[in-house]
């Protein structure tokens, strides 16, 4: 492979234009290029803005190419390759992790890779088992309430499209509790794991440098700033098999083994699963989004601080892929930032999954909706779905924001059966959707949803805030506010309340950490597992 550096482009070109360029550079015809990958790119502004970047180029006749192309800014290239930490002596009591999601399963992968055997207790099932009822209950609405989306191994986001958002912009707080380079630097050695054991291959976006970024300051929106590694659904349980089979000998799995209790036990803990207690002096908690009230109840026994946190409602938006190509061919996802004219609310876009689909999910027996794509481009569809939030905030003296949002949700589930759709065009006109209009309609939609109307369920202020946003994202895509876009709602992401925790993630009990979604910190595939190595670490530390 070669390196190729100060590759001269105009800003906003595409991935064709930097073949162009190494071809060039290599003094080759583009059919000799093997694969391009894109290292670094960066803004030059001296004489008239222009990209410069940095690409490594895997090139036929590599020998003879750098022979003869007598150019002093390519150099033979080796990747950096992916080294597990050195072994050490693995303490007396295994540690135990509770939650093999995104958190659980990169801490668990660090203390194995180190010789400490971790005891992983999962409530769900192995991600070949939850891909199979996952995949059952898209198909016919059976949900099993012991295997879904929401837990088992590699967690919620095992079906949310594969997205890691490398930034401290978004996706959490673990920024304010061991610094910003810390924080992505273990999202960077998250990545590269990902790359090692299955994502090779898949492509890092990134908003560097985009001219996007003065299109939406240009029209009252913030895009944020990000690089985006998009595994794909398909490729992300691709990776959880691979870190499974590394790793079943090396830790000791139980799948199907829901937690009760946290109890302290002397200077250590003692957790109990059914009729079944294990004792440890380093427990790890790792209960994503979906172990928010059971959290709660742990906090309360051990009397653990917590702060109120928020919930996220809204809708999901189904378009024509064609009108956010020019955005996801460049940035796959844009997280765009919207702030009302009426009440100064934030509506942000999130999960937006080009070419995927709109999916199910069920939260605590209440039906909601999100989205997912395929890396494998045969299974991709004509659509591009997001989703618009609204995260409210809750105040003195109310508490139970995962309760307002769940209220809502179950509002949706009575008056359609489940999930409702309704076309743009009807919810500004005040009518209900029928299945006709949407037959009709220049949208096929990819979720089987009962036509209705949104206004019904979602409260006015949130309801307003995100037609305000459609307006705004139609004068940077066009086509998004078209009468024939479809809405599936609701949307309702539930946060954890935010759990005490030091600057090891520790709660005041020496040994309890809590890290991901479930401590109410990390709110991305991201940020949770990089939660879980910085813990891995910290407990590697003192053995």
């Amino acid at each position: 492979m070669l390196r190729i550096d100060n590759l001269k482009l105009p800003v906003g070109a595409k991935e064709d234009k930097l073949r162009a360029a190494c071809a060039h550079a290599l003094r080759v015809n583009e059919e000799a290029l093997v694969s391009v990958h894109l290292l670094r790119r960066s803004i030059d502004a001296r004489e008239g803005v222009k990209l410069v970047c940095s690409a490594a180029v895997e090139v036929k006749n590599e020998s003879g190419v750098l022979r003869r192309c007598k150019n002093k800014n390519v150099q033979p290239y080796a990747p950096k390759k992916y080294a597990p930490p050195a072994p050490v002596s693995a303490p007396e009591v295994s540690p135990v992790v509770i939650g093999a999601g995104p958190a659980g399963l990169f801490c668990a992968l660090l203390l194995a890779r180190c010789g400490a055997r971790p005891i992983l207790l999962e409530r769900g099932r192995a991600v070949e088992q939850r891909k199979r009822d996952v995949e059952h209950f898209w198909r016919t609405g059976e949900l099993d309430l012991t295997s879904n989306v929401q837990f088992g191994e590699g967690g919620a986001g095992a079906f949310s499209d594969g997205k890691y958002n490398i930034t401290n912009d978004f996706g959490g707080t673990l920024h304010e509790y061991i610094g910003k380079k810390q924080a992505l630097d273990l999202m960077h050695y998250v990545d590269e794991i990902n790359m090692a054991y299955g994502g090779e291959g898949t492509k890092l976006y990134s908003t560097a440098g985009t001219k996007f970024k003065k299109l939406c300051i240009q029209n009252k929106l913030n895009l944020l700033d990000a690089s985006v590694r998009h595994l794909g659904t398909d490729v992300n349980l691709v990776v959880l098999s691979n870190l499974y089979d590394l790793l079943k000998d090396k830790v000791d799995f139980y799948f199907d083994s829901p937690v009760t209790t946290i109890a302290r036990e002397g200077e250590g803990y003692r957790v109990t699963v059914g009729e079944t207690d294990y004792t440890c002096d380093k427990c790890i908690v790792s209960v994503g989004r979906v172990g928010s009230k059971w959290m709660e109840g742990v906090c309360q026994e051990l009397k653990i601080p917590t702060k109120s946190n928020r919930v996220d409602i809204g809708v999901r938006v189904e378009i024509p892929a064609v009108v956010f190509s020019h955005l996801t061919d460049e940035l796959y996802e844009s997280k765009i930032v919207y702030r009302t004219e009426k009440f100064e609310d934030n509506v942000r876009t999130f999960c937006m999954t080009p070419n995927g689909i709109v999916v199910n999910e069920n939260t605590n027996g209440i039906v909601t909706v999100n989205g997912h794509s395929y890396e494998d481009k045969s299974l991709q569809t004509e659509n591009t779905n997001f989703a618009l939030l609204v995260a409210k905030h809750f105040s003195e003296p109310f508490k139970d924001s995962n309760g307002y949002g769940e209220s809502i949700a179950r509002l949706s589930n009575m008056l359609g059966g489940g999930v409702i759709v309704q076309r743009f065009g009807d919810l500004v006109r005040g009518r209900r959707s029928t299945v006709k209009r949407i037959e009709e309609g220049l949208v096929t939609p990819t979720l089987a949803a009962t036509p209705g109307d949104l206004s019904l369920v979602l409260p006015k202020r949130i309801l307003d805030g995100i037609i305000e946003m459609i307006y705004a994202l139609d004068k940077i895509a066009p086509g998004t506010a078209n009468d024939d876009t479809l809405l599936y709602g609701v949307e309702v992401k539930f946060y954890n309340m935010e759990v005490a925790l030091d600057e090891h993630l520790e709660t005041p009990y020496k040994g309890l950490y809590v890290i991901g979604d479930g401590s109410g910190i990390t709110h991305s595939l991201s940020h949770a597992s990089a939660s879980g190595v910085y813990v891995a670490r910290e407990i590697l530390e003192t053995v």
